[in-house]
């Protein structure tokens, strides 16, 4: 049976790191970031809803007058 030759790896191993490393560095190379950013303001919606429109009132038994 014979031995697995295993001589090559290591450069195999760290010629496949590089090439990694170096491609990723492209990648994220080619985003452009803004130089000073800053918080946006949200603007918040109002939503229209049925009941708005209607005038609603509760009756909870202790707030009715005294009698």
């Amino acid at each position: 049976m014979p031995q697995l030759d295993t001589s090559t790896w290591f450069l195999t191993i760290m010629s496949m790191t590089m090439t990694l490393f170096i491609l990723f560095q492209l990648k994220i190379s080619n985003y452009s970031y803004p130089l000073n950013p800053e918080p946006t303001e949200m603007k918040t919606q109002k939503h229209s809803t049925p009941w708005e429109m209607k005038w609603t009132k509760i009756y909870l038994p202790l707030s009715l007058p005294l009698r």
